[in-house]
């Protein structure tokens, strides 16, 4: 048989880091890139006589996530500890949810080359994060950092709906931005506050038993979660066809060598013994609060795309990189409010800020300027007061020192002339320097038009209105 005959299944377990200021059970802060076991404390460290005080806006975050992804939120949810043992987990469990999660159902819809599906979502749980180990294979010495133990987790699983590589990196996608726009998470993969284990096995086409499946880790992107699971549908169909079997395990993506290795044998739940956690009682959400969080939702990235479609007449493509981050779509709404030409906006938006934000750095939240003044930019370009080369120039000096695009556009001496007798004084040297080349436009020589356009500019310092200039050489040029 050929891979063309089977089909794979993948199920994914996303775990999403909450942008609370403090961890789940403790005061310590939760920021990243502090020096090691800095946010710390006895109860994080899982000292002797500690006892642990659930974080509030963990389990409102969590209900966030539950009713944006249409999961039922349960009532009466229960803790539970994980028991297994790793340098990095320094009570020796982990405490989560396991047989009563917060929430439970839930669909997510993603569309993948046109093709439009609905993905479930098993159940919403919330838990702490572990330490991390740091390996250093010089020293040949492992360090523990315990920064991270005690941050606030959400865990979202997803049935075993997915049939390849590519929707699970569009499911990852769509997930991570209903999170940021929630602002629940910040989808940074890179750092690890947004990341997922894969689940994965095979199966020959119409058969309904699934196949035996291993756990892929360690996939700090899309473009790994991608080349990741490929090579494991590839691996494991190799394996079948060769009379061999899939053993259940975990597995780590190398990201050097492109290829998967085992970790180790694959847990089940058993193998963890959960057991109620005794430090907590259960945790009881009321009506009220449900429909106080739900009252808070804001407008999620679906619906806001269909509603920039609408009502701003944008392209899927423009509004797909718009809506990609609700800081930028925010800021795009703010400048349509002062100027209405909103196509042009969006393709500055594409074309310079972004440039910018990628070229010079810093984010949306960091701009130094306001949308009315990017609003008034492009209202003194359409007026002819600068030219669009210019209004680049001084978009660039606004994202450097916020200023207003007046007093740079003066301050530079960018003004555009669009005096009609200056620009003809212009035209008219230009015409009576080059007689040879009138001679060549008015023999049929078109293409000539472009160098009287450019003499003309040349002349003017770049300051000439275009427009004008191009009706006064067709005008007298004939």
């Amino acid at each position: 048989m050929s891979a063309s005959d089977y089909e794979s299944v993948i199920g994914l377990e996303v775990h999403a880091q909450l942008l609370t200021r403090s961890k789940i059970f403790c005061g310590c802060s939760t920021q990243f890139g502090a020096p090691p076991n800095h946010n710390t404390c006895p109860v994080c460290l899982g000292l002797p006589g500690v006892l642990p005080v659930l974080n509030k806006r963990v389990v409102e975050f969590a209900i966030r996530a539950g009713l944006a992804l249409g999961c039922s939120i349960r009532k009466t949810s229960v803790w539970s500890r994980k028991n297994y043992f790793y340098p990095d987990l320094p009570k020796g469990y982990q405490i989560t949810q396991y047989d009563l999660p917060i929430c439970e159902g839930g669909t997510l819809t993603i569309d993948v080359d046109g093709r439009v599906r609905e993905i479930r979502i098993r159940r919403i749980h919330m838990e702490e994060d572990a330490g991390k180990s740091v390996h250093d294979p010089s020293g040949g010495e492992s360090l523990v950092d315990l920064n991270r133990a005690g941050v606030p987790l959400l865990e979202i699983v997803s049935e075993p709906d997915l049939r390849s590589s590519e929707e699970a990196a569009e499911y990852l996608k769509t997930l991570r931005d209903v999170l940021v726009y929630l602002g629940i998470n910040d989808g940074n993969m890179e750092e690890g506050s947004f990341r997922c284990d894969a689940n994965v096995s095979v199966r020959r086409k119409g058969a309904r038993e699934l196949g035996q499946r291993t756990e892929l880790k360690n996939m700090n992107s899309f473009r790994f979660v991608r080349q990741a699971i490929d090579y494991e549908i590839t691996r494991q169909i190799a394996l079948v066809e060769s009379g061999g079997k899939v053993v259940q395990e975990t597995r780590l993506w190398d990201t050097q060598r492109n290829v998967s290795r085992p970790m180790r044998s694959k847990e089940d739940a058993h193998d963890y013994r959960y057991f109620p956690e005794p430090d907590l009682p259960a945790l009881h959400v009321t009506d009220a609060l449900i429909e106080e969080v739900r009252k808070s939702l804001p407008e999620l990235p679906k619906a806001k795309a269909q509603r920039f479609q609408s009502q701003y007449g944008l392209a899927a493509y423009d509004v797909k990189i718009l809506c990609a981050d609700p800081l930028l779509a925010d800021f795009f709404e703010a400048t349509a409010r002062g100027y209405g030409d909103y196509k042009k906006i969006s393709n500055w938006f594409q074309g310079e800020l972004l440039r910018l934000l990628n070229e010079e750095g810093g984010t949306i939240s960091t701009l130094k300027f306001a949308p009315s003044q990017l609003a008034a930019l492009l209202t003194s370009v359409d007026k002819g007061e600068i030219s669009a080369s210019a209004g680049k120039d001084v978009l660039g000096e606004m994202f450097r020192t916020g200023k207003d695009p007046a007093a740079i556009i003066a301050a530079k001496g960018l003004g555009q002339v669009s005096d009609a007798a200056v620009i003809e004084n212009a035209v008219d040297e230009v015409i009576a320097k080059n007689p040879g080349e009138v001679e060549k436009y008015r023999a049929g020589k078109k293409q000539v038009f472009g160098f009287f356009v450019g003499q003309v500019m040349k002349a003017m310092k770049g300051k000439g209105n275009p427009g004008l200039i191009n009706e006064l050489l067709k005008k007298k040029l004939g």
